[in-house]
């Protein structure tokens, strides 16, 4: 779920990045449980930096997070500039689309629950998964995934608007993570290409993180969070999930990631002592099984199990 939509249905990673751990250090951890734990990760970092925004701010805290996450790939995989105009384009595409991905959804944390913001943002990889298909169990699954967003605003007084628009607009960029991700699979190599782009959205978003959060980004508290905050959200995801792929069938891996939706409710629930109704549950319930329903229907066969190159 990380640099492409691999294989078929919802297996794109949102606003993720690092380096891979070594493959001998985790040899002997089964593959789902890699998967997991970096699902675990990413939304227990994205309720740690819910936390921060009182100091930061929510653009403060996108901008530390993309800035370590570049400063970590750069020294990771030391990319070469040499391109052409046509790849540049793809990876500036990339970046701009990975920092207004994490813009938007760390503008919807700050106003709506952490599990609704995500139930919400993963109508982006579900309508790619579903995006051009002509099966009729398809539109069950669209029309589940509907539904679970309609059930989303049944709690008194309903959900802030403004955060849901964030929330839609974060999935809208995370279909195009996913798109773009393929064009930069088939022009660079390695980790160059995921490193310039990740460097190039910490520089869009860094500018307006400093405007927002001043001199609090001085703070050597904030900014030990902040590096806190981009390895569980961007580096260790990032890396099980890369390794995962090597050894797991990309339709199993697409079941697994479907999952966050309701970890991210957990996360919330349990970090952020953030209570959603039973509707919300059940909002996030029809989401997922939407998710799991658009994987493991899908007809497609499944050419291989590696990852795309990034």
């Amino acid at each position: 779920m990380q640099v492409a939509q691999v294989g078929s249905g919802v297996s794109g990673s949102r606003g993720r990045g690092g380096g891979r751990l070594s493959a001998a250090a985790l040899g002997a951890v089964p593959p789902p449980l890699m998967v997991m734990v970096g699902v675990i990760s990413v939304q227990v970092g994205a309720a740690f930096a819910k936390q921060l925004f009182a100091q930061a701010g929510a653009s403060g805290v996108v901008a530390m997070r993309l800035l370590f996450a570049a400063l970590i790939l750069l020294a990771v995989y030391r990319p070469a500039l040499r391109a052409d105009w046509r790849t540049l384009r793809v990876i500036a595409g990339y970046g701009a689309v990975l920092a207004g991905m994490n813009a938007c959804i760390y503008q919807s944390f700050e106003r709506i629950p952490l599990g609704a913001a995500v139930t919400i943002e993963f109508l982006g990889p579900l309508a790619v998964a579903l995006f051009g298909s002509r099966r009729k169990l398809d539109v069950v699954w669209a029309v589940l995934a509907g539904m679970g967003v309609f059930l989303l605003s049944r709690v008194e007084g309903g959900l802030d608007w403004v955060g849901v628009l964030f929330a839609l607009a974060a999935g809208a960029c995370w279909a195009g993570y996913i798109l773009l991700g393929a064009k930069l699979g088939s022009r660079t190599t390695g980790g160059s290409g995921l490193a310039l782009a990740m460097a190039f959205g910490a520089l869009l978003a860094t500018p307006i993180g400093i405007a927002e959060a001043g001199t609090a980004l001085l703070n050597p508290t904030v900014l030990v969070a902040g590096f806190v905050v981009a390895l569980m959200s961007s580096v260790i995801p990032y890396s099980l999930e890369l390794e995962a792929l090597r050894r797991m069938p990309a339709r199993v891996f697409g079941i697994l990631m479907s999952t966050e939706p309701a970890v991210a409710a957990l996360a919330g629930l349990i970090v952020l002592h953030e209570l959603l109704t039973g509707w919300q549950w059940m909002a996030i319930g029809c989401v997922v099984v939407a998710s799991v329903g658009s994987v493991t229907t899908t007809g497609k066969p499944e050419e291989s199990t590696d990852p795309p190159a990034n």
